[in-house]
């Protein structure tokens, strides 16, 4: 079982070089003309030409042999329960698995799957905090799992929320998978958690598990919720009829995610590409599911997108990190100075008939992991999981 990533025990200054393509995770300029990252201390410090930027006391260079520099992968909606172990499949180690496909940085949509999982107020509090708690403290091979997210119920008072937030919880799990499946309730407790500061995501589409049921426009709507969880269903999507008035309806995340309607993901991506509004577009994988665990869906949910939605690669790659973290108030998910040095590098694929690692993916291809940093750490090497990458990075110094 993945346990705790070994962080820095002292000053460190992280050297990246000899890149061959930086994608920045902001879809207003997705490519930066870079080819050196430095960072200090777990932060991005200088982007730039290597005969530019400040390289001396390395305590780390990796050279990345003209290969890829992407942000970290983020998966907005997950469903954790205790440490690197899921219920739910009974699995272990699948957090560490999601960082060999590029994942550094997870948000729980509810730990729902947790066995014997409370219902009461006092006892669905309880385990929201101890999840943040867990999680804060525990980092599956450095990945960061931002959880601790409850179920809301309809014996809810304001208070709740209030000392929901004052212990450290930020997020909500699903509306709707627990008894507040009507707007007007769910638009009342949703407006006491942004009161106090607590993000709100509501389940969306047919029903998923035990307990939950359909969650279609009108509910999506009155509820107000800061996302819309996989508008692409969590399995079963609503009709395009649905899914387009709320794209229309409001300005809240669109998440799209691996274990939906792929059909349904595409209809909403070009949904909001006429309304000019990408920038909402997110990506989850909503595993662990009774789908499994999918340590790449990320990654093909990028493919998909631009393969079949007929987007650019790395504006595809932005929807899977920028997105996410401008939407989720993250200091992860672009490059830029100040943010934290969490990384993907990647390759095209050994043997793909494209070019370069855009078009391999422009063309549905997955790319080659050949390095995962998070916090200006190396976490892993080559994949274990992604096909072999052309070319890989190198640690060339230490």
């Amino acid at each position: 079982m993945a346990h705790d990533a070994p962080q820095a025990t002292g000053p460190s200054k992280l050297v990246i070089r000899n890149i061959g393509l930086m994608l920045s995770g902001a879809l207003e300029r997705p490519i930066l003309d870079a080819d050196t990252i430095v960072a200090e201390n777990g932060k991005i410090t200088a982007i730039g030409r290597y005969k530019d930027v400040d390289t001396s006391g390395a305590t780390t260079i990796v050279d990345a042999h003209g290969t890829t520099v992407a942000p970290g992968l983020i998966d907005s909606h997950v469903h954790p329960v205790a440490g690197d172990w899921t219920p739910r499949q009974n699995q272990s180690n699948w957090i560490d698995s999601y960082l060999h496909g590029g994942v550094t940085t997870m948000i729980s949509a509810g730990e729902v799957h947790m066995p014997g999982r409370p219902r009461d107020v006092v006892g669905l509090k309880a385990m929201a905090i101890f999840a943040q708690r867990a999680f804060w403290t525990l980092r599956p091979g450095g990945v960061k799992v931002h959880a601790g997210a409850p179920v809301i119920e309809c014996e809810m008072v304001e208070d709740d929320f209030k000392e929901l937030a004052a212990a450290g919880v930020k997020l909500l799990g699903e509306v709707g998978l627990g008894g507040v499946k009507d707007g007007p309730t769910a638009r009342k407790m949703v407006g006491w958690a942004r009161k106090y500061g607590i993000q709100s995501t509501i389940h969306t589409g047919g029903p998923s598990i035990p307990g939950s049921g359909l969650i279609d426009k009108d509910v999506v709507l009155e509820a107000g919720t800061d996302v819309i969880g996989h508008i692409n269903g969590g399995h079963t999507a609503l009709p395009d009829d649905q899914i387009r008035c709320i794209c229309e309806g409001c300005k809240a995340g669109l998440e799209l995610v691996h274990n939906g309607n792929e059909r349904s993901a595409l209809f909403t991506l070009r949904t909001a590409r006429e309304m000019n509004e990408l920038n909402r577009v997110i990506l989850g994988t909503d595993a662990p599911a009774g789908s499994g665990v999918q340590p790449l869906g990320i990654l093909r949910m990028v493919s998909l997108l631009s393969s079949l939605g007929d987007v650019p690669a790395e504006i595809a790659f932005c929807f899977a990190t920028g997105n996410t973290a401008r939407m989720r108030e993250l200091d992860c998910g672009l490059i830029e100075v100040g943010r934290s040095a969490d990384f993907v590098i990647m390759d095209k694929a050994q043997h793909s008939p494209a070019n370069t690692l855009l078009d391999s993916v422009q063309l549905g291809d997955l790319p080659g992991i050949g390095m995962t940093i998070i916090d200006g750490i190396v976490r892993t090497q080559r994949s274990r999981n992604t096909p072999p990458a052309t070319k890989i990075p190198e640690i060339v110094a230490k």
